[in-house]
């Protein structure tokens, strides 16, 4: 349904626009006449009002609560692809921003993450300028294409920290570029349209992110590298661009995430490993393993997750809504990691989901759902053992309500 929906969008586009090639006019004089003649703006509006159909996808909830969550979805899905496709889609003049954060989220994002992006081309180089500071993960991708433009978005290069030479200051330059280069390189392809940065906490309260800055760059005829970072001139063509990927965005991922949903739903309140090369085709960091799926629990139910993580960079698992927004993170513990978790004395985990505070240690809070998504994953993981899931009675578990255990808070015990 959603490809059917994006193909049929972007034919019908690409059909007025070879009319209006054949008729003699440019790509320029085509955006000139949508422009003036409000058609950029009407196929805009009503690109967002069909994209309404992701709440009416099959399985979807049609509660009011689930409903109204939607709604809410969809309009911060529209201010993410302002920001990205308006604000700042120009590849001569790159700008690291948020897109995903507190009050934008998509596909299961992390709330350990700390997301950046920016839109990069492959006629181009670029440079990133950066400090590591103590952010535990630091990962770049280079993307073939984007969200916006109604297909998959397939890694073109990655690197992260652990593979990038620093200086005795902790910083370091980044190029960005589809020559390869002989020290820290991230490769890009003629196709490559985004750059997407990951900063991942053990602890936000006390980790300091990497501070980045990225520019256009070419070099003279001694290889000495110069600074473009000069930005287009605004034109027709560029906000009739970023109207059309704002709304197709919106009617994508919605879609797209609407879908994954309602087939998590076959395995509800299981832990599956997803699909890696469905992951990475959406945009998935490929150094990590997910286990993505949906969770349905009665008011006296808890689900209780059971695993023994193994050596990795990170770990971690949340609670999303139906449409894969994270809960919200800022106010309510949501999710648990690697640093956060009390472990057992065997060093294996038990998280416990449930609708009210059992007084036990990783509790994930509900906050007020009563069905969602859910995601699990391992961050450059040596191995990838398969968390376990049941579901309780509530009364079960405070009987047997174990002595309280020492939280762990570094992650070397694990690692050693």
């Amino acid at each position: 349904m959603r490809a059917l929906l994006i193909k049929s969008l972007n034919l019908f586009r690409k059909t007025g626009l070879l009319i209006r090639k054949i008729r003699g006019k440019t790509e320029q004089d085509i955006a000139n006449e949508r422009i003036v003649s409000g058609l950029a703006w009407e196929e805009f509006c009503d690109t967002l009002k069909a994209a309404g159909a992701s709440l009416t996808f099959p399985g979807t909830p049609q509660d009011p609560f689930n409903q109204a969550e939607g709604y809410r979805y969809l309009t911060r899905l529209t201010r993410a692809g302002l920001m990205a496709f308006v604000e700042h889609a120009d590849p001569k003049a790159p700008t690291l921003h948020r897109v995903v954060h507190e009050t934008v989220k998509m596909g299961a994002d992390n709330p350990d993450n700390y997301y950046q992006t920016a839109a990069i081309s492959g006629d181009y180089e670029y440079r990133i300028k950066g400090k590591r500071n103590t952010v535990k993960y630091l990962g770049f991708g280079t993307q073939i294409g984007h969200y916006g433009q109604g297909g998959s978005m397939p890694p073109s290069g990655y690197i992260e920290a652990s593979e990038i030479q620093l200086n005795d200051d902790d910083t370091f330059e980044l190029i960005l570029s589809c020559q390869p280069q002989s020290h820290n390189w991230l490769p890009m392809t003629p196709d490559s349209g985004t750059l997407v940065v990951r900063q991942t906490f053990l602890d936000n309260t006390t980790e300091t992110p990497a501070d980045l800055v990225i520019e256009r760059i070419s070099r003279n005829a001694d290889g000495e590298i110069i600074p473009h970072n000069v930005p287009s001139e605004l034109t027709p063509k560029i906000i009739d661009d970023g109207l059309r990927s704002t709304s197709t965005l919106v009617a994508g991922a919605s879609l797209l995430f609407a879908k994954w949903a309602r087939d998590f739903s076959a395995h509800s309140n299981q832990l599956p490993q997803f699909d890696q090369e469905v992951s990475n085709a959406a945009g998935g960091d490929p150094n990590i393993v997910y286990y993505h799926s949906h969770w349905a629990l009665a008011p006296d139910e808890a689900l209780v997750i059971e695993v023994q993580p193994p050596e990795c960079e990170h770990w971690n698992f949340q609670l999303n809504n139906y449409w894969m927004e994270s809960l919200d993170y800022q106010h309510f513990t949501i999710h648990t990691n690697k640093h956060l978790a009390t472990y057992q004395a065997d060093q294996s985990v038990k998280i416990i989901v449930t609708h009210q505070d059992p007084g036990l240690p990783n509790w994930i809070n509900t906050c007020g759902h009563e069905s969602g998504t859910m995601c699990f994953r391992w961050i450059k993981a040596k191995s990838h053992p398969q968390p376990s899931t049941r579901i309780v009675k509530l009364s079960e578990l405070l009987p047997n309500k174990p002595a309280p255990l020492t939280s762990q808070t570094s992650s070397e015990k694990i690692d050693a």
